[in-house]
């Protein structure tokens, strides 16, 4: 049944990763219906136990999503969670309104990719918000997480993994890179963090330092950097250790156990 409540619904746009579940558990705390469109094969099936209306569409189905959104006078709506680059290959099924959009694209990077689509978005009367403002605490803040601070040699390698990740980020190249004696091991593509950080470890042999940066010109209403206790067990099956991220524009999940596990693992977690 509908919540109760005296305030507008806002819509979500659901990805994978819990934060969308995150996101509604807060959006319903503060008194707002959540009209949740979520993606097959993306979105956790949870979300259906935390949302006012969902409905289930396939990758590229944006004319159904829209049509939900209106059928329920949503007006205001939030991106959470990405979409997993690689299904884009296989699981897209792209509609009539997709395939419009399509065609306003000069490419398929991200950033660009996703502006068209909130501006589609908002000609249609559906304005993107930012979904982080609804959960601040998962926001990381300046300092230095763990018990455990950079070495002398890990912090040449962060200087220097820090530049690189910035340059790299205005060519719009993934937000995460593996750094070992001042030398780029890996660069994130398609294949997300994960296995960015498996295949850097593997030729860094062990105690890679792993940058995770926003892009300099990145719109943060959608796909801010994430990290969590997942990201740290990647980094302990190649013996990586240390992990660094942008304050202010990095969300952290499950913050209390990622600390917990790195400190038990020897691993740095700096935000700066």
């Amino acid at each position: 049944m509908p919540r109760a409540t005296n305030k507008a619904p806002i819509g979500l746009i659901a990805g994978h990763s819990q934060f969308p579940i995150l996101f509604a558990r807060a959006a319903a705390a503060q008194g707002r219906e959540v009209v949740a469109v979520a993606h097959e094969g993306e979105t956790l099936p949870e979300i259906e136990a935390v949302v006012d209306r969902l409905r289930w569409i396939k990758l590229g189905q944006l004319g159904r999503l829209l049509k939900f959104f209106r059928q329920h006078r949503v007006t205001e709506a939030v991106m959470a969670g990405g979409i997993r680059k690689t299904r884009l290959f296989s699981r897209l099924r792209p509609d009539l309104k997709t395939l419009s959009l399509v065609t306003k694209l000069k490419d398929f990077q991200d950033d660009n990719a996703l502006r068209v689509f909130a501006r589609w978005l908002e000609e249609e009367g559906v304005r993107i918000v930012a979904a982080h403002d609804y959960v601040p605490d998962l926001v990381a803040r300046a300092g230095l997480l763990t018990g455990k601070g950079p070495s002398r040699h890990q912090q040449s390698d962060i200087e220097f993994g820090w530049r690189m990740a910035g340059d790299l980020g205005e060519l719009d190249v993934g937000q995460c890179l593996v750094v070992r004696h001042r030398t780029v091991v890996a660069i994130e593509a398609v294949e997300g963090t994960d296995e960015t950080i498996a295949r850097g470890g593997r030729l860094a042999r062990k105690r890679a330092v792993v940058i995770k940066r926003c892009k300099p010109n990145q719109d943060l209403r959608f796909d801010l950097p994430a990290v969590g206790p997942g990201t740290i067990r990647s980094m302990i099956e190649v013996n990586a250790k240390c992990l660094v991220i942008e304050r202010d524009r990095t969300l952290i999940f499950d913050r209390r156990e990622m600390i917990d596990l790195a400190d038990k693992n020897g691993i740095v977690v700096l935000v700066r």
